[in-house]
């Protein structure tokens, strides 16, 4: 039995029941997986397959810079 010692008493540590049962994990690109949790269904927006990080594809960036942007709105400006 395990007890745990706060301010001199000895009160005996609470027992966790915590029933884990097998999980479908739906994800938003269709993937679908099983996992163990409390829940009966899960369902997430990014997985191993469709997170850039985990693919190694670049996630689009945009093709105009800063002073792209800066010219075309003098440009704007003077017409």
């Amino acid at each position: 039995m395990a007890y745990l010692c706060h301010g001199g008493r000895r009160n005996k540590m609470k027992q966790v029941n915590t029933k884990y049962i097998d999980t479908k994990v739906t994800c938003a690109c269709g993937n679908t997986f099983t996992v163990k949790s409390i829940k009966s269904e899960l369902h997430i927006e990014s997985c191993d397959l469709c997170n850039p990080q985990y693919t190694g594809k670049k996630a689009t960036t945009k093709k105009t810079g800063v002073i792209e942007k800066f010219n075309a709105k003098l440009e704007k400006k003077a017409s």
